[in-house]
C-alpha cells in the first residue's frame, strides 16, 4: 500500500525541514534524496509555491507529481512584480510581452480547458484583466479582439 504526502513548497527550494522533513518521516525513506528530487522537478517554479504529492511505496520507492501554481501567480513572476493592482481596469501594474503569455500557457497547459494555444492564451489574457496588467501596450479586451482578428497568428505559432 501506497502512502500519499501532499505539500506546498517554495520551487526549488524544499528542504528536509517542515513541512517535507516530518511529514515524510514516518515514512522511513531517505528524506535527503526526495528533497533532491523536488527542488530538480520544481527549479522552474523558482521561488513560487508549487503543490507536490510524494507517493512513497511500501519498498519505500517514491515517485513525485507536480502541480502548477495558479496563472496569476505565474503573470506576477513574469512580470517580476509581487502582486497585481488593487484597482483593476484603472490601475496598470505592468504589461506583459504576448510571447510571455504563451510561456505561462504551455506551463499551464494541463490545467486549462482550451486545446490551441490561441484560446489558452486568451484564458490567460482574462487573468491580466484582473491584476492591472496590459499586454504588448494594449488592454486586455483590445489584446483579445487583435489575436481574434489574426495580428498575432505568428507570434502564437498559427
Amino acid at each position: 500500500m501506497s502512502s500519499v504526502v501532499e505539500v506546498l513548497v517554495s520551487g526549488g527550494r524544499a528542504n528536509p525541514g517542515p513541512p517535507v522533513g516530518p511529514a515524510l518521516g514516518p515514512l522511513g525513506v531517505n528524506i535527503k534524496a526526495v528533497v533532491d528530487e523536488v527542488n530538480r522537478v520544481t527549479g522552474a517554479y523558482d521561488g513560487m509555491q508549487v503543490p507536490v504529492k510524494i507517493v512513497v511505496d511500501d519498498a519505500k520507492n517514491f515517485t513525485i507529481e507536480v502541480g502548477t501554481p495558479p496563472t496569476s501567480a505565474l503573470i506576477l513572476s513574469e512580470l517580476g512584480v509581487t502582486k497585481g493592482s488593487s484597482l483593476a481596469g484603472s490601475e496598470v501594474v505592468g504589461d506583459l510581452k504576448l510571447k510571455e503569455l504563451v510561456k505561462v500557457s504551455e506551463m499551464k497547459k494541463d490545467k486549462l480547458l482550451s486545446y490551441t494555444t490561441r484560446n489558452r492564451v486568451k484564458e490567460i489574457i482574462g487573468t491580466c484583466r484582473t491584476l492591472g496588467i496590459t499586454v504588448e501596450g494594449m488592454s486586455p479586451e483590445d489584446v483579445v479582439k487583435a489575436i481574434d482578428s489574426g495580428e498575432f497568428d505568428e507570434a502564437l505559432g498559427v
